[in-house]
């Protein structure tokens, strides 16, 4: 497998998976000011 083939199957799983597991999550109270610019797909490729 190559990068982008990795990349791919990442972005396939997180286009499914992120929107549940937000859902799950439990509300916020404070927002986070965070300076993190990468995307979920990003950071587990």
């Amino acid at each position: 497998m190559n990068i982008t083939e990795i990349y791919c199957d990442v972005d396939g799983f997180c286009q499914v998976f992120l929107p549940a597991w937000q859902c799950s999550q439990l509300p916020k109270k404070t927002k986070r000011q965070c300076a993190f610019t990468m995307s979920p797909v990003e950071v587990i490729t």
